[in-house]
């Protein structure tokens, strides 16, 4: 049993959240950018490149946050490691 005073997760590095951060930043603003994609040329299979270009930031936009998701926790368990390892050192002493 833990008490309040003992740290569940260890100290945090912040590069996995600063690229997982960049990942996400980049799949809300780039297709907020309307103006950049809205034009009819070229077209996909009869599609105008509007529609299609939002639709392939779909798949990209779920691979992002796939990659973020997998990033942030695989750091988030390591640090529970630490904080394990921490306590299994206290307790030994």
């Amino acid at each position: 049993m833990s008490s309040p005073d003992v740290p569940t997760r260890g100290p945090a590095r912040p590069g996995p959240y600063i690229v997982a951060g960049i990942l996400l930043a980049i799949a809300i603003l780039v297709p907020l950018l309307v103006p950049v994609y809205s034009i009819d040329q070229p077209r996909l299979a009869g599609m105008p490149f509007f529609y299609w270009y939002q639709m392939l930031w779909v798949p990209i936009t779920a691979g992002m946050v796939g990659v973020s998701y997998w990033l942030v926790t695989k750091e988030d368990r390591r640090r529970r490691e630490v904080a394990r390892g921490a306590r299994t050192e206290e307790q030994e002493q």
